[in-house]
């Protein structure tokens, strides 16, 4: 009876390190990614994820959409196309 306990510890070992080496960090990035989107505003400097700057000029709420103003014109993007907000940066930059 001890001997059929003790073959499954190492499938329990194998998923404890399976869910703290690859699941659980991976649950923290689509989190805080998705703060990210929600924390969204308009005016804020952005690049997609393909790449191209930005400024958010509009936010759509119903299909979580937004508006960019690029040099090219105003293009419109899911918000999980958006990688990263620039505004921040820039002022930290620029101190």
């Amino acid at each position: 009876m001890g001997e059929g306990i003790g073959s499954f510890l190492p499938f329990v070992a194998m998923f404890a390190v399976v869910y703290f080496f690859m699941i659980a960090p991976q649950l923290k990035r689509q989190k805080k990614e998705k703060k990210f989107i929600t924390e969204l505003k308009k005016g804020d400097r952005v690049i997609t994820k393909s790449g191209m700057y930005g400024k958010i000029v509009e936010l759509n709420d119903k299909d979580n959409s937004c508006v960019i103003e690029t040099l090219a014109g105003k293009i419109k993007f899911d918000r999980s196309a958006i990688s990263m907000e620039m505004s921040a940066k820039l002022q930290a930059s620029a101190e």
